[in-house]
């Protein structure tokens, strides 16, 4: 009776370790314990350079290696025919340098997101639209004043946004992916989808020894 392996790998693998085998990559099941344990111990690459990097690598690498683990096993891949492992050197978190983005990050956004609301009340000439608001419900003219009219406006725009984003902070609406999950995870996808599509970079002893 013949061995029976199911391969699912990942698309992406984050790795500290230069050794990289089977059971980092990829998820494993067998009925038979020993195959499990030994397909998982494969070494399918050994990172060389030291140094942050994405790797392209194919399924077809990791056929070849179990066959000649043990000819009897018979591989069924459930996952990806091509993934990526990504290197990062072990070491401690940098958490100010971590911290230094994040606050650099927030605030390009909050500039940014403030100076395309204001060129889009000018664009849409709010102001003349509350002129307009205040003439037809109040009856008389609009003075440019802090108003009610303007405190909701300005509330419902906040209360729109967080709702939109449906994220503040650890509290979430639901738990469904916000916009910027579900932009990020795109934008994932499309650079792993960009690195598979073009091959990836060889690096010169990048290849398992």
């Amino acid at each position: 009776m013949g061995k029976t392996l199911y391969l699912k790998l990942n698309k992406s693998s984050v790795v500290h370790e230069e050794d990289v085998f089977l059971k980092d990559v990829a998820s494993l099941y067998s009925d038979d314990q020993a195959v499990l344990a030994k397909c998982g111990a494969i070494k399918v690459k050994t990172i060389r350079g030291g140094r942050d990097h994405r790797y392209v690598e194919d399924v077809l690498d990791i056929l070849r290696k179990i066959s000649e683990a043990d000819p009897a096993i018979q591989v069924t891949n459930l996952g990806e025919t091509d993934y990526i492992i990504d290197y990062r050197r072990p070491g401690p978190p940098h958490r100010l340098r971590q911290w230094a983005k994040t606050v650099c990050v927030c605030a390009v956004c909050f500039c940014g997101a403030a100076f395309a609301i204001m060129t889009f009340n000018n664009d849409a000439s709010v102001t003349a639209v509350f002129r307009e608001v205040c003439r037809m419900v109040a009856g008389q003219e609009w003075q440019g004043c802090l108003s009610v009219l303007e405190l909701s406006y300005s509330v419902g725009l906040a209360a729109g946004i967080l709702i939109f984003f449906n994220h503040f902070a650890a509290w979430k609406l639901n738990t469904d992916p916000t916009p910027l999950e579900v932009e990020m995870r795109l934008y994932e996808d499309n650079i792993a989808k960009t690195l598979i599509e073009s091959g990836g970079e060889e690096e010169p002893g990048s290849h398992v020894t």
